[in-house]
């Protein structure tokens, strides 16, 4: 500490007239557009078709924000002795009122059906009308970015290698 007293809220003081004499850097929302970074977190988008209602991304949230309903529907196979069963998705509805955007459910999801969307202009005035059906998520699928590409010096992914080793058999 030093000797002489008050020397701290001088020093607080000259901090606050240093600040004050700079312009400010305020950027006019909705008028100027945001820089977001790449690959931000904005809202969950669904890919319907990639959806096997396999439940884990509903499983592992831990806001119990998804909602997924389904049914099955029997697939006949030529040349099979009986016909499968397949699950059909009914509805995917997200809660985001309830959600805290933590990204387990795509992390989750082993078939790649969830995405994060830079989108973040969804607020409503109603907090009922922040439950999303599948129709609402699956308009989001356009503005997810596209993945990054590969390191080429780094490592090939499992899957990659295993083709490329199926491949020189």
């Amino acid at each position: 500490m030093s000797g002489v007293p008050g020397s701290g809220l001088a020093k607080g003081l000259a901090v606050t007239l240093r600040t004050m004499t700079r312009r400010s850097t305020t950027r006019q929302y909705p008028d100027v557009e945001p820089d977001l970074p790449p690959r931000s977190r904005g809202v969950i988008a669904l890919l319907e078709e990639n959806c096997t209602v396999c439940m884990l991304c509903a499983r592992e949230c831990p806001d119990w924000c998804i909602y997924i309903d389904s049914h099955k529907e029997e697939v006949v196979v030529p040349g099979a002795a009986r016909p499968r069963q397949r699950n059909v998705l009914d509805r995917f509805a997200i809660d985001f009122s309830l959600c805290m955007y933590c990204g387990i459910c795509i992390e989750a999801c082993p078939f790649d059906a969830l995405f994060w969307s830079p989108e973040f202009e969804y607020a409503e005035y109603d907090i009922r009308e922040l439950l999303h059906e599948k129709g609402r998520l699956g308009e989001w699928m356009p503005t997810v970015p596209a993945p990054p590409a590969h390191d080429p010096n780094g490592e090939p992914a499992k899957e990659e290698a295993t083709a490329a080793k199926k491949a020189a058999q």
